[in-house]
């Protein structure tokens, strides 16, 4: 604790000397300020802080110095009076502003008691002061007081000895209190500032909903005047009406007299003649003036539009929308008079001519404007598709489907009835169109071209297009159908011309015979891309070609004889591929594809049996050349695979190969002529009976009529049968031609014998010794051993085929199986054990086995 100061005569602070100068310097005008609630953890600074301990007593000359702060808090203070002095105040306040101030005086007035007042002052308190009940405990001696005091300013160390310092000290205490006293103020002051933004922000959404409330008042009252506006309309056409029906009800029935009249239609009644000329005078005035305002009406319609383009060649689809829109606009002025007419055209026949009257001038003044604009939009599509002729097909027929569409629509707005006439008019219209594409259309040469025309015209236009409207597109079907017969004509001529040049005239190249050449290296390349596969057996490529099988045949082995098959089965051979088959085959196969949806079934067939009787005469004359150049046995398998593929592939043509040809047979004819030109039947020429030369001539020298059926797929069976027959008698006669002649020898020997010649010992002939038997067996089965692998070798490249391969190897093993078995059992019969044993013949299992290798 920090001792009291002295005073100057020695003595210690007492009590009565505290309080003496705190009363000597105390403000005595200023209330205490507030104290509010303290809060948790943070002690509130006293509203008043005690006064500093002095040292001693200042002289009295330094006690009559003014503190140095007190001349600006003065000015200060006579400032802020000039605010409301009247009359003329700096700041004067409004009425409810003075109100407010006047409420926060009286509410500061009743201020709690701050805790830190010393018992002293707190005993000079009155008694309305202390109505609120203190919080803090009350000291226990002023001391304590004042130590706290100090403690709280920070100025526990401090000392006063000097009047300087003591003025300082009692300035910074003033200051302490001011803003103390002022801090209500600025809090309420904030306070305030918060309500008063709140209020700019309410007034802001007040502004701008009184905008929105002034738009929408606006556009309350735009409508407000359309719907008078609007009103005031429908009440004029509800005025209208009904004049129009008041009208309408008064020529109804003046009309009854006449449509009374057309019911009484009887010369019996008085003055019948009189009063049917002045009928029939006023109905045709009465539908000389319907022809004639409808007809003028058309004209109109037709020279206003003329005059909007006086070429009358519109450059964009808007013309046509403007023709269409024009007349729609129009129709239904003259719809009413022109169904009257209908409906009395089928009892007189003045109604009829005025309807058909009606009809032409209609249909005259639409082709006035359509013609010209379609012949124009024609030769722009012309141009735009000049090199594309499917693209100027499909566009300018698909243009045609819109014109006879819109044609009818309009035709049923002025009109309840059909007529011929409207179709004429378009079938004329579809004629322009007709007359720009046959010209292209006869000098297009590529099969590709034409039968994609024929798709378009067929099954785009008549199929899709033509039989979902039939009504409306009628006249369009006509132009199509003549359109597709000009194509199908076209592609059937090219067809022929295609067969004779490209097919029957075929040259083939060097190339093109280089069998089995090109099928080895297509093999080898495959083989390559395996081996490359299987390096990188975690990368898979959807460009790899996997030609073969990877399962592949296992080698077998007998004793020291290898494997008669080394190469891989293949699933997909190089000789299936597209383009490998002989140019003759692909050219006909395609050429039939594009036939087959595209013509009719009878054309077809004539064509396709001409097809492929060129296609096969060309594979005989390919199969010779590889003959020739390589092997036979190469020419034999190259008929058969190419064979294979034309019977397989026209397959899923579902239709029959079979054409009829009809033919005059002239035989009886010939034998008849020359029996007349005998010199022994001249006498029975002029003979009157039935023996009359001439008459036998004519009875017996009728020619037939024969009809014969040519099968082009039974054509390409009986090629393919000979193909195969004759490979496997070449190759049955390959492996055993030696024992065939041996048998043969022996078969003719007893032949003789049976027939009476002398008896005979087969073991006793010089060509049937053991040793000869034996050279011969040994040959065969060594020819068989070293050859059958080349044959399957060559089998397996060309067909590629398990069981095509089995099929045709079958026949041949049979052969040689057969021929063992004689021999076995001529041997047998003829030779002793001794014999047969120095003959070595293979018993049949050996030659099963060797030929089961084949599997």
């Amino acid at each position: 604790m920090t001792p009291l100061p002295r005073d100057a005569d020695g003595s210690d602070g007492t009590p009565g000397s505290a309080a003496a100068l705190r009363s000597l310097f105390r403000p005595t005008s200023r209330p205490p300020p507030p104290r509010g609630p303290a809060r948790p953890g943070r002690r509130s600074p006293p509203s008043r802080p005690p006064l500093a301990p002095v040292a001693s007593r200042p002289a009295a000359s330094s006690m009559a110095e003014p503190p140095p702060a007190e001349p600006a808090g003065r000015e200060v203070r006579d400032r802020l009076s000039l605010w409301d002095r009247r009359p003329l105040p700096a700041a004067p306040l409004s009425d409810r502003q003075t109100d407010s101030v006047l409420e926060l005086k009286a509410a500061a007035e009743n201020l709690p008691v701050p805790p830190e007042l010393p018992i002293e002052d707190l005993c000079s308190l009155t008694s309305q002061s202390l109505t609120v009940s203190l919080t803090a405990a009350v000291p226990e001696s002023t001391e304590d007081v004042l130590l706290k005091g100090f403690a709280v300013l920070g100025m526990e160390d401090e000392r006063i000895e000097t009047a300087q310092q003591f003025f300082s000290w009692f300035a910074q205490v003033q200051t302490q209190m001011d803003q103390d006293e002022g801090a209500k103020y600025r809090q309420m002051r904030d306070y305030l500032s918060g309500f008063q933004e709140q209020c700019d922000a309410i007034l802001n959404d007040v502004n701008s909903a009184l905008q929105h409330l002034e738009s929408l008042q606006k556009q309350y009252l735009f409508v407000s005047t359309k719907t008078g506006t609007l009103h005031e309309a429908c009440e004029q056409l509800l005025k209208e009406q009904s004049e129009l029906v008041d009208l309408a009800e008064n020529i109804q029935q003046k009309l009854s007299y006449f449509n009374e009249l057309e019911n009484i239609n009887t010369p019996n009644f008085k003055d019948y003649p009189v009063y049917l000329i002045k009928f029939k005078q006023c109905l045709s005035k009465a539908m000389h003036l319907i022809k004639t305002y409808t007809v003028n009406t058309l004209q109109n319609l037709t020279s206003q539009l003329m005059k909007r383009d006086p070429s009358a060649v519109p450059n964009s689809d808007n013309a046509f929308t403007l023709f269409y829109v024009k007349f729609r606009a129009a129709a239904p002025k003259v719809r009413t008079l022109i169904e009257q007419v209908e409906q009395r055209s089928e009892k007189m026949p003045e109604y009829q001519q005025v309807l058909s009257e009606i009809h032409q001038c209609y249909l005259d003044q639409r082709e006035l404007l359509l013609g010209p604009s379609i012949a124009s939009t024609v030769t722009e599509l012309t141009s735009q598709n000049n090199r594309d002729h499917c693209a100027l097909v499909r566009s300018g027929c698909a243009f045609m489907v819109h014109v006879c569409q819109d044609e009818h629509q309009l035709y049923n707005e002025f009109f309840t009835k059909p007529t011929p006439k409207l179709d004429e008019l378009l079938e004329k219209l579809c004629l322009s169109l007709y007359d720009v594409l046959r010209p292209m259309i006869i000098h297009v040469i590529h099969l590709e071209t034409l039968s994609e025309l024929c798709g378009i015209l067929k099954n785009e236009m008549l199929e899709d297009h033509v039989q979902n409207n039939a009504e409306q597109l009628g006249a369009f079907a006509a132009g199509v159908k003549q359109m597709l017969e000009d194509v199908q004509e076209r592609l059937v001529y090219r067809t022929h011309i295609y067969i004779q040049t490209d097919i029957t005239g075929y040259k083939p190249a060097p190339g093109d015979l280089a069998y089995p050449d090109k099928l080895e290296m297509m093999e080898q390349i495959a083989q390559s891309l395996k081996e490359e596969q299987k390096k990188l057996p975690s990368e898979a490529s959807f460009s790899d070609v996997r030609l073969e099988d990877p399962d592949s045949c296992n080698l077998v082995k007998s004793g020291s004889s290898e494997s008669l098959n080394p190469r891989h089965q293949t699933t997909i051979s190089p000789a299936d591929l597209h383009g490998m088959w002989y140019p003759t085959v692909r050219r006909t196969l395609v050429c039939l594809s594009k036939l087959y949806r595209c013509i009719d079934r009878a054309v077809f067939q004539g064509l396709s049996q001409e097809a492929l009787s060129a296609c096969i005469h060309s594979l005989l004359g390919a199969a010779d050349s590889i003959s020739k150049n390589k092997t036979q046995v190469d020419g034999q398998l190259f008929l058969i695979k190419h064979l294979l593929i034309l019977r397989e592939q026209i397959a899923p043509f579902h239709t029959d190969f079979t054409i009829k040809e009809i033919s005059l047979d002239l035989k009886k004819t010939r034998d008849a002529a020359f029996k007349i030109l005998n010199p022994k039947t001249v006498s029975r020429f002029f003979r009157l009976n039935s023996n009359n030369a001439l008459i036998q001539f004519l009875l017996e020298g009728t020619p037939e009529i024969r009809e014969h059926y040519i099968d082009s797929k039974k054509d390409v069976d009986r090629h393919l049968k000979s193909a195969c027959e004759q490979f496997i008698q070449q190759q049955t006669k390959q492996f055993i031609e030696q024992l065939d002649e041996f048998m043969t020898k022996v078969a003719a020997l007893k032949t003789m014998a049976t027939q009476g010649g002398p008896s005979y010992s087969l073991s006793q002939q010089p060509w049937a010794q053991p040793a000869k038997i034996n050279d011969l067996v040994s040959s065969t089965y060594k020819t068989i051993k070293t050859k059958l692998p080349s044959t399957l070798r060559s089998m397996s490249l060309y067909l590629s085929n398990k069981d095509t391969e089995l099929i045709l190897f079958k026949p041949v093993r049979n052969n040689i199986q057969q021929m063992f078995q004689k021999l076995h059992a001529l041997l047998k019969e003829e030779f002793s054990n001794e014999d047969l044993q120095i003959i070595a013949c293979p018993s049949m299992e050996q030659v099963n086995l060797l030929l089961s290798m084949s599997k």
